[in-house]
């Protein structure tokens, strides 16, 4: 039988023995965590972004940055959600995985929290640079 990160990062086929109705499914949870973390990143991105840099006149440079922060945001989503949904059924409710999961769902939030703000300080580095 395979590891849990074999599993998850596609070096295996997911197959394993069903159990008696999952009590957990973590594919379900990351989708989930990814919908939350979209919502939180979408209103950090209007509140920090455009509120920092809208500011400065009549600049495209925050409609560039929201271009920016959108490209970056939704492969790493769907990269993220891709690697879960390899699971089966059994696997999705296997406490084996929390350790992965776990690690997943930091990134993922550190990623939606993280990445305006990074951005936001560099397009005003750069303002203040050029400007």
């Amino acid at each position: 039988m395979a590891n849990a990160w074999d599993v998850i990062s596609g070096k295996t086929a997911a197959t394993s023995k069903p159990r008696a109705g999952p009590v957990l499914d973590y594919r379900k949870r990351m989708s989930d965590n990814i919908a939350y973390a979209l919502l939180v990143y979408t209103g950090l991105q209007i509140f920090v972004t455009m509120g920092s840099l809208a500011g400065k006149g009549g600049s495209l440079l925050p409609y560039f940055a929201l271009v920016i922060l959108v490209a970056a945001i939704i492969p790493a989503c769907r990269n993220f959600e891709k690697r879960w949904n390899r699971l089966s059924d059994a696997q999705a409710a296997d406490p084996q995985f929390r350790p992965w999961f776990r690690r997943d769902l930091m990134g993922l939030w550190a990623l939606a929290i993280g990445l305006p703000f990074v951005v936001t300080g560099l397009f005003k580095g750069l303002a203040f640079a050029f400007g």
